[in-house]
């Protein structure tokens, strides 16, 4: 994995990362990626809020390069934003296909829809009747993605997304796990005549070469999150190098992880952009941090930083226990980052 570019300047001390972290834990609507609560520390910097949210089950080391991104957002400058807004798509969890609708509505004005396939306890023909649910619902002239997080072999994700094929896909997500077996569907799909593009996300984030993908042909595009790969630095490092089309998106992120991903997409050079990009999320969450939360407006969220809403950090305020759990982990991956530095 590409070393996270930290703040120019040293670390901050860590006892003021204490002072300035703030640990929430939010629910979902619906349960999303195994969780039904999303817990994240929001630091409040100089530079303005962070946010530090790995998944739970992520080790330090991993985690160390989204502490890296969230001290570079509250401490170092934010790189030139070129836009102003960013167009988002809908994210359609794993629900049953007769709740399409009523998920859609979260995401007002987006014309853009990406579905979750490949859920565990699931069957194919559980995503075929909601990727058709999303087409019906959004109409011809929408684009719909489907995301199986590596959640089939190469074998079944040929069957499953010949048989998606037919609804228009704009590009399927992570069909399987690893490089080689993406460079293999990719190729197999290509064969076969079916028309849908690969786009590797968990393949560049949680890899430790995020630039094999290039390399190996194995994805028409890539997608990219800020906080996985160490900060914006870092994501347009690996961009530059990977000269792949491009989505940004998020990892279920709180308004002020959004806000991160908006300045990572806002200062792409021109034709880097694939499309809508994943950070309508915040719709997914049953409250927020920001007084003004990241939900999308006609399809798009302008590029800014949140005002935090000093009440829902209360409200939302993690358990004594589950706040220590994360000021621990906040010092051993802060020490990874002292090694580094």
């Amino acid at each position: 994995m590409a070393t996270a570019q930290l703040p120019e300047s040293p670390l901050p001390p860590l006892a003021e990362l204490h002072d300035a972290a703030r640990v929430v834990s939010i629910p979902t609507r619906t349960r999303f990626r195994g969780i039904s609560t999303r817990e994240a520390v929001i630091f409040v910097g100089p530079r303005g809020a962070a946010e530090f949210s790995p998944f739970v089950e992520y080790a330090d080391d991993e985690s160390s390069r989204w502490l890296a991104a969230a001290l570079e957002y509250g401490w170092a400058e934010t790189a030139l934003s070129l836009r102003s807004a960013i167009d988002v798509n809908a994210t359609v969890p794993a629900v049953p296909a007769e709740q399409v609708p009523a998920v859609l509505a979260r995401f007002p004005g987006c014309r853009t829809a990406k579905v979750k396939v490949a859920e565990r306890g699931q069957e194919l023909a559980d995503d075929i009747a909601r990727v058709r649910a999303v087409r019906e619902a959004m109409g011809v002239d929408a684009f719909v993605r489907v995301d199986a997080n590596g959640g089939w072999s190469v074998d079944e994700a040929a069957e499953a997304l010949t048989a998606l094929a037919p609804f228009g896909l704009d590009y399927a997500e992570q069909p399987c796990a690893t490089v080689a077996e993406l460079a293999e569907l990719r190729s197999r799909l290509t064969r076969a005549g079916v028309p849908v593009r690969i786009a590797a996300d968990e393949s560049v984030r949680k890899a430790e070469d995020p630039l094999a993908v290039a390399r190996s042909g194995a994805a028409d595009l890539i997608v990219v999150k800020a906080q996985p790969l160490g900060g914006i630095a870092t994501a347009l490092a690996i961009i530059e190098e990977a000269q792949l089309p491009v989505i940004v998106s998020s990892a279920l992120d709180t308004s002020v992880g959004i806000s991160m991903g908006l300045h990572l997409a806002a200062a792409l050079p021109a034709g880097m952009l694939a499309g809508a990009c994943g950070l309508g999320t915040v719709a997914l969450l049953a409250g927020d941090v920001a007084q003004d939360p990241m939900i999308p407006v006609e399809g798009a969220l302008s590029v800014r930083r949140p005002t935090l809403d000093e009440g829902a950090l209360e409200r939302f305020r993690a358990t004594p226990d589950r706040e220590r759990w994360w000021l621990e982990r906040i010092e051993r991956c802060y020490a990874a980052l002292a090694v580094r530095a």
